[in-house]
């Protein structure tokens, strides 16, 4: 079991965030804000494949107008995504945002990020302070020679003592790199000196194979170390993949299930069926089940069953013959076109019988941290 770091609960909307609460999965829409119906659509796209709180891109007026549309008629909370100019922060929070994403080194001077904490605090809201490497300030380059991992830690932290001396608590942070290293590194120093909820990710991934590699090594790693609140799997595509993925990472690790896992053989010389296309066709029939069953989709009658024993159902087939088992043991056989029905019928058999277990976290924590914030201002002093 993965003994999570302690960090201080915030809320975006009813979602929990931080303080031993189930890791929530977050995504960003990738269409016109202002376009509400095409925004809508993709949202409740999100919704069903498990998506716990949305950020919206704002780079005008018309898109932060457009988020009070959106929210009536979504389920999830909505976060503000703004870049450097305060106003849309401010326009953003009075038309409904749960959240504001800034960057408060390039949302202006002390003046414009007072005037958001402002309006943050009497709309009740959270704000991400959202660190990337790309987006150093030049100070820090110079002093850490680049965009290091020191250096976008000491920028962190100096955004969080800013807002804090406006007495503004409502925080969470996030560290992101292109690169998978530097970004463990970023937030394995950030979490040893802060309790604030973290948000995982790696900025920029990539295409949907290198994406996945890159996030499920940095988010994985550091989730395995008990490190990270909620998370963004971030990957040129649909965004819907971005929320699978996530899930996924969260299953491998055994923190967060939601639904079914399928395991499949990798298939070699005696594959006698399609099984790529039968594992896709089983994949997306059972897309919005939530039943916590096991499943397996195998392509050897012979050995396929004994080695996916663990499994609660699973199937089997070759040379025209498919076989349903139950933890390891052939229940029946029968003509292998019918492989893909044969097993839908037996897991919503099973989906009947069980209630959906919560997709909760497994952890030994149980309530917010709290630890002093001197190790902040040490660091920032030293570093």
């Amino acid at each position: 079991m993965i003994q999570r770091r302690m960090t201080r609960q915030i809320r975006v909307g009813g979602v929990p965030i931080g303080g031993g609460a189930p890791i929530p999965v977050q995504s960003m829409t990738n269409t016109p804000t202002q376009d509400v119906s095409a925004t809508v659509a993709q949202i409740r796209r999100l919704e069903e494949a498990g998506c716990d709180i949305v950020r919206v891109a704002v780079p005008d007026a018309a898109a932060a107008q457009a988020i009070g549309a959106i929210k009536a008629r979504i389920r999830i909370p909505v976060i503000a995504d703004v870049h450097f100019d305060h106003r849309l922060a401010i326009a953003a929070a009075r038309s409904g945002a749960d959240g504001l994403r800034i960057n408060p080194g390039n949302i202006g001077g002390s003046k414009k990020v007072k005037e958001v904490v402002e309006c943050a605090r009497n709309y009740g809201i959270p704000i991400r302070i959202g660190v990337n490497s790309g987006s150093l300030e030049k100070d820090l380059l110079n002093k850490y020679n680049g965009a290091t991992p020191e250096g976008m830690v000491a920028s962190a932290l100096r955004h969080v003592e800013l807002l804090r001396a406006l007495d503004f608590h409502d925080i969470k942070v996030s560290l992101k790199a292109s690169d998978v290293r530097r970004t463990v590194a970023a937030y394995r120093q950030l979490s040893a000196v802060t309790d604030l909820p973290l948000h995982l990710g790696v900025t920029e991934a990539g295409t949907l194979f290198s994406g996945l590699i890159k996030s499920a090594l940095g988010i994985g790693t550091l989730l395995a170390e008990g490190i990270g609140d909620t998370l963004r799997v971030s990957l040129t595509r649909d965004p819907v993949e971005e929320v699978r993925a996530g899930y996924e990472i969260l299953a491998a690790l055994d923190i967060r299930r939601r639904g079914p896992e399928i395991i499949a053989c990798p298939t070699c010389g005696r594959t006698r069926i399609d099984l790529f296309g039968i594992v896709e066709q089983v994949e997306k029939a059972l897309t919005a089940s939530r039943a916590p069953i096991k499943i397996a989709v195998m392509g050897c009658v012979v050995n396929g069953p004994g080695e996916a024993r663990e499994a609660d159902i699973g199937i089997a087939g070759g040379d025209g013959i498919g076989a349903l088992f139950r933890k390891g043991k052939v229940i029946r056989t029968f003509p292998e076109e019918q492989l893909v029905e044969v097993l839908l019928k037996e897991v919503a058999k099973l989906e009947k019988r069980r209630r959906p277990k919560a997709d909760g976290l497994k952890s030994g924590a149980s309530a917010a941290g709290r630890r002093s914030t001197l190790t902040e201002r040490t660091f920032k002093n030293n570093g």
